[in-house]
Formats: structure tokens, C-alpha cells, sequence
């Protein structure tokens, strides 16, 4: 019996469903364009493969941080009335409201799965750049999925310090699948580093995490990336776990 699975959106928007439960990861659903963040922008590439219509009833949003138009646009935010749960950062909470709940690090909630059991949703860290820029960048959060029968799904949101991933591994490890934010984004904000993990650093994250398998997400559709399918295909081709790595086109899905 099927227990997990993924269709790829685009950007950072994916659609699980685990143990009959179904989520949704940072809605994006504008089309492409120039995106203003205070004085700057952020360019979209390319929109989505699926309608918010074409998604149909969640039963949460895992929403890594709701101050980028690249994790939470306009038409992710007008999805968010919608919906029932949402699980992001305090500071989400407090800009967002209803129906948006803080979940801290290494904190849980349960959602019920239709067989009687539970979907256990675990905050975890996540550091949207080098260490310090945390001022510059906001809050962000990442999940990990569990419960008595399911796989165990690590879902990173928008890391960028593999010490983080080693923190998530030292509690959950090994991992059966990452869902893991790449394509080294970069913007004059923190122009010495990245703001997600680079394809090397995914790579390496797989191993950390002892993942069966690994999605890149929100990796493309953005001008701001610096690196893409093709180099995570090589940097885990490098690292010997090329057979870990899925890259889905969007509108595809993996089922477990």
C-alpha cells in the first residue's frame, strides 16, 4: 500500500501525502515577474505546473518563512484562507494570524490519519544563509514527518548550514526521504554566501542524513539560483548517491 506520495509544483511548492494525510509545502502560485522585497525584487522564471484549484483539500501548509514572495507570494497567501492548519514561525504567527501556528524547534503537533493513527509533524531548525545573517534573512523553519508505519520525511525549507542538517540528523537519522531546498541562491542582501544549500552541500546532506532518497525543491523558476537540476544530477553523481536523487519536472509524482 502506497504511504507517501510527492507531485513537484514548482519552486518550493510541493503536495505530500503521507498516511493519508495530505499537505502542502510554501505556496507559490503567481505567474513569473519581478517580485519587490523592500528596495530590491526577486525575478520569477517560470509559474507553477498546478493551480491552487488543481490541488484540492489539505489538511496543513508546512510554510518554511512567509517574508519572501519566492516562499509565499500573493497567491499563496489568498490559498492560505483555505486552509485549516498552518504550520510555520513565530514570527509567521504574528504577521499572518489565523489559521498560521508557531511550531519551535524540536517541538511536535499530531494530525490524525484516516487509518486512526497520527501524523507526527516535528519542527526543526533551518538558517536561511551564513551564520549571522539570521537578521538580515527572518525566521525560517523546517519539518520532519514521522509516525508508526510511515516513512520518515525531512522537509529542510530554506537551510543553508550543513551544521543544521547535522543537528537534524543526530535526532532523526537515518532519514527514508529529503525533501531538501537547493540551487545556492544568492542575493546582494548576504552577498558572501548562500541562502540555501548548494548542490554540493545537498550531496553531502544525503549522506549526513542517511537519506533513502532526496527531491531538491525550489532549486529553479527563480533567477536568484545559482545552480540547478544539472549540477545536483553531477555533485550526487560525485558523491556516489546519484541513485538517491529524484528530480522531478513539475507536475510529476513519486509514490512509495
Amino acid at each position: 500500500m502506497t504511504t507517501l506520495s510527492i507531485r513537484y509544483i514548482g519552486g518550493p511548492t510541493a503536495e505530500i501525502e503521507i498516511g493519508g494525510v495530505r499537505l502542502l509545502t510554501d505556496p507559490t502560485f503567481d505567474e513569473p515577474g519581478d517580485y519587490p522585497v523592500g528596495s530590491r525584487k526577486l525575478t520569477k522564471t517560470a509559474g507553477p505546473a498546478v493551480q491552487p484549484a488543481g490541488i484540492g483539500p489539505v489538511d496543513a501548509v508546512l510554510l518554511s518563512h512567509d517574508q519572501h514572495p519566492d516562499n509565499l507570494d500573493s497567491a499563496g497567501r489568498a490559498y492560505l484562507d483555505g486552509v485549516p492548519l498552518v504550520l510555520s514561525t513565530a514570527a509567521a504567527r504574528e504577521r499572518l494570524g489565523d489559521p498560521v501556528r508557531a511550531l519551535p524547534n524540536w517541538e511536535h503537533t499530531a494530525l490524525a490519519r484516516p487509518d486512526g493513527g497520527e501524523l507526527r509533524i516535528t519542527g526543526v531548525p533551518a538558517q536561511h544563509g551564513p551564520d549571522g545573517s539570521e537578521h538580515l534573512v527572518g525566521e525560517v523553519t523546517g519539518f520532519v514527518l514521522s509516525g508508526a508505519g510511515l516513512p520518515t520525511v525531512y522537509v529542510s525549507g530554506d537551510n543553508a548550514s550543513p551544521a543544521v542538517v547535522a543537528a537534524v540528523a543526530a535526532r532523526f537519522a537515518p532519514v527514508d526521504v529529503a525533501l531538501l531546498f537547493a540551487g545556492a541562491a544568492r542575493t546582494p542582501v548576504v552577498p558572501d554566501g548562500t541562502l540555501t544549500l548548494t548542490s554540493e552541500q545537498a550531496a553531502e546532506a544525503a549522506t549526513v542524513l542517511g537519506a533513502g532518497k532526496v527531491l531538491p525543491l525550489h532549486f529553479e523558476h527563480w533567477a536568484h539560483f545559482t545552480q540547478d537540476g544539472a549540477t545536483l544530477a553531477e555533485a550526487f553523481e560525485r558523491a556516489g548517491t546519484a541513485d538517491r536523487l529524484h528530480l522531478l519536472k513539475p507536475g510529476e509524482s513519486v509514490r512509495w
